[in-house]
This record gives structure tokens, sequence and C-alpha cells, in this order.
């Protein structure tokens, strides 16, 4: 049995380690109640691989998405496209340029191999993975489908059209 003086002091221990998990879940339901009352934030998350979080933190950092002349320079600014190495007249493409919005390219990176990984059901994206799947590593195929997740989004932030299936 301890004395009273630990006991307390590992009940402190305790409540100041659990303190910003508590934080945490707070500032998650914080997001999700945004989400809910954005109606832009709530059809982006209709995309595969797209929730809440993400769908915020797109609408939090990307107010007019116009600003980009297509899906390719959006996802670009995301650093999800090709990093080229040209020499001696011989093009290469090599990784992505991991250049942009750090944050928002994780959370599509991460959305992406959910879709891959998770999907219950069958969806046009999860099948456009699936044949890339035969061909290359999983994580090439998410940041792939990160990649075209962004342009889908880009699609969506300058049309307004909402996501179909057909369309991806």
């Amino acid at each position: 049995m301890l004395p009273e003086p630990a006991r307390k002091l590992f009940q402190e221990i305790v409540a100041h380690l659990r303190a910003p998990e508590q934080r945490i879940d707070d500032i998650e339901k914080q997001i999700v109640a945004e989400h809910r009352a954005g109606s832009v934030s709530r059809r982006l998350a209709g995309i595969p691989g797209i929730g809440p979080i993400t769908a915020s933190a797109i609408v939090a950092a990307v107010p007019d998405a116009s600003t980009f002349r297509s899906g390719r320079q959006f996802a670009a600014w995301l650093g999800l496209t090709p990093k080229s190495h040209s020499s001696g007249g011989k093009e290469r493409q090599v990784g992505i340029s991991k250049q942009g919005d750090s944050y928002l390219r994780r959370l599509l990176v991460l959305g992406a191999t959910a879709v891959i990984r998770l999907a219950r059901k069958e969806n046009a994206s999860r099948q456009w993975a699936a044949k890339l799947l035969e061909k290359k590593a999983a994580r090439v195929v998410s940041v792939a489908l990160a990649n075209k997740t962004a342009r889908i989004v880009w699609a969506f932030l300058t049309t307004g059209n909402a996501y179909s299936a057909r369309s991806a």
C-alpha cells in the first residue's frame, strides 16, 4: 500500500497525462461541429478519403480554389505531383515534390491509404486503386490516389458540383 502523499502524486501525474487527450477530444468535437455547420465542408466529406477533419482543413486553407488554374496546379501546390530531374536530355520523375502544405498533403495521403485498405464497398476510387496496385507498391498508389483526390477537390471547389463516383 502506498503512502497517501505518493498516491496523490500519482493521481496528479495520471491527470496530467490525460489532460492532452481530453484537450484533443474537445478540439476534435469543435472541428466536427464546424464541419457540420459548413455546407462546403459537408459536401467535401462525400469524396472517398476525405472526412470531417480533412474537409475542414481544406476549407480553412483554400478560401478560393479559383486562384489555381487547374487541378494539377492545386495538387502541385500540395506537393503531390512528381518531381522532375532532367540531365543530358533525359527526363526522369522521382518521388513527389513535397512542396506546399504538408498538413493537407498528409491528410490526403492518409485518406487515400484508408480508401485502399479499409473500403468496405466498391467505389470508383477503390477500383482505380486496385488496378494500379497490380503494378505498383501500395505507398505509391496511395500518393497517386491522394493526387487524384486533390484534383477532384479542386474541381469541386471551383465548380461547386457535388462529387459523383462516375466522374472519379
